[in-house]
């Protein structure tokens, strides 16, 4: 799975130090939602977000979102 940290505003913010353009690898983008899970603002998610994020949880974490 390829993610596009452009379409996704609590990512891009994670992803300050990449171009927007870039594109991460699906396991690399889990990997940096749960090691800076500190700085989502989770009120600030929205739907198409939350569902990367399962997906994401889903595919790679076992289901799981490790915060």
């Amino acid at each position: 799975m390829q993610v596009r940290i452009a379409n996704y505003p609590e990512l891009r913010k994670l992803c300050w130090n990449r171009p927007p353009e870039a594109v991460l690898d699906g396991a690399d983008a889990l990997a940096l939602y749960e090691r800076n899970w500190r700085h989502v603002d989770p009120e600030a998610l929205g739907a198409e977000e939350r569902g990367l994020i399962q997906a994401l949880a889903t595919r790679y974490g076992g289901g799981v979102l490790n915060v």
